[in-house]
């Protein structure tokens, strides 16, 4: 497993995360409980407001059943409900409908594929004779967030999101051991050897980056420290199934899988 850590000054400004922010990741049973959909670098960004029409999913699961989120357009935090009346964990599950983009210019994408490590990106797109003056790309966002409701026992699951951070351990757990361990998907089957990214912040901690690779299951485990949140990002990019249809069809499609949660002081 390839573990680098950056310098946030040394990361590109070529990609923009999309992740699920709770101003707290332990609240009470009954309490009031919010979430920020986030959108900028290196853990750091702007609240986004709740769309229908920029949504195609958010739900909240606990004990094992799954509710669609009744929220109000322009609501922020897109998230604004009462927790449950009992300890657990509750996951947030948000899927923002598919945006595109233009890349400014081609060494804007060239940066882009390496930073996410896509090594064979550029050659295909060279090779399928796409122009390197107006790179167009469709992306959709999946993201999902931990919250301790008390004393957040229970257990995270994988909820059919087309790329998908799914927690093996609880970092609420009264017995964690400070090793998080992730399993990540994409359509359902183990993404093998491919760029992990986990940042992490507090309120006294600027945010910093560690890079590393998930092995031959899917899996990553990394340590965490007390007191911090983490983010843990990961890109899948495709040919875009629709590519070279239209004059402004998209060449690629880069699908976001992120979550979020927070280690207990």
């Amino acid at each position: 497993m390839l573990i680098l850590s950056l310098g946030l000054a040394a990361l590109p400004a070529t990609a923009h995360e999309y992740w699920l922010e709770a101003p707290a990741y332990q609240v009470q049973p009954g309490a009031e409980l919010t979430t920020n959909i986030k959108n900028g670098q290196l853990f750091e960004g702007t609240n986004l407001a709740y769309f229908s029409n920029r949504t195609d999913r958010f739900d909240l699961s606990f004990e094992g059943d799954t509710l669609p989120v009744q929220g109000r357009m322009g609501d922020s935090p897109a998230l604004q409900i009462t927790a449950p009346p009992r300890d657990g964990l509750l996951i947030v599950t948000h899927e923002a409908s598919p945006s595109s983009l233009t890349y400014k210019d081609w060494e804007t994408f060239v940066g882009f594929t390496e930073h996410k490590d896509f090594t064979n990106a550029v050659a295909e797109h060279l090779a399928a004779g796409y122009p390197q003056d107006s790179v167009r790309e469709r992306y959709t966002r999946h993201s999902k967030a931990l919250i301790a409701i008390g004393d957040g026992h229970g257990s995270d699951s994988e909820l059919g999101l087309a790329t998908e951070f799914v927690a093996l351990t609880n970092p609420y757990d009264a017995d964690f051991d400070g090793m998080m361990t992730v399993a990540l998907t994409y359509d359902g089957a183990p993404r093998q050897d491919v760029q992990i990214e986990v940042y992490e912040k507090s309120a006294e901690i600027k945010p910093t980056v560690t890079v590393y690779r998930s092995d031959d299951q899917g899996h990553l485990t990394f340590p965490v420290a007390a007191g911090m949140t983490y983010l843990v990002d990961s890109v899948v990019l495709r040919p875009a199934p629709d590519a070279g249809q239209t004059p402004k069809s998209p060449h690629w499609e880069s699908l976001w899988a992120s979550l979020t949660f927070a280690v207990p002081k």
